[in-house]
């Protein structure tokens, strides 16, 4: 079976260092570490993260070789337009619309529960994401993921 393929934002990347979020975010590293999961991000994400403490943009160039980075391309660029003119974000959340439009992976993983993690704007990416033929996006947090493995150490 084909190992997932999680999209992390920003907020996971920062997360590994914060002392509200790292215990998760270190463990769902583990995971990924051990073959469980296989982590994307986007250019998105390395423009967020150009001003990020040192440490943070280590953790980032360590773990997301070029390969692992998901380019912006003009179709990622309309859906995102496509979420912002039905409003599902607040106009200067521009950069959370184009982390769920560029990914097209089942799982975006977010410590952003105002404007990602939460099932009215989930719902709200879906309803545009279904009417031209993408697939629908789950938005979670990880929690989510880690403890869904029988073998958590968390």
């Amino acid at each position: 079976m084909p190992v997932p393929s999680l999209y992390l934002d920003t907020s996971v990347i920062g997360g590994y260092f914060d002392d509200e979020w790292k215990d998760a975010t270190q463990e769902l590293w583990r995971q990924m570490e051990a073959g469980r999961y296989q982590f994307l991000t986007s250019a998105v994400t390395a423009d967020e993260l150009s001003t990020a403490p040192g440490r943070v943009r280590t953790l980032f160039a360590d773990t997301f070789p070029a390969q692992a980075l998901l380019g912006i391309t003009v179709e990622s660029e309309r859906l995102a337009a496509a979420y912002m003119e039905r409003h599902i974000l607040p106009p200067r959340y521009t950069d959370d619309a184009r982390h769920v439009a560029v990914t097209q992976l089942e799982y975006l993983v977010s410590w952003n529960f105002k404007h990602l993690v939460n099932v009215e704007r989930e719902n709200g990416f879906n309803a545009v994401n279904l009417l031209p033929g993408y697939r629908p996006i789950r938005i979670v947090n990880p929690l989510e993921l880690i403890y869904g493995h029988q073998d958590q150490s968390l």
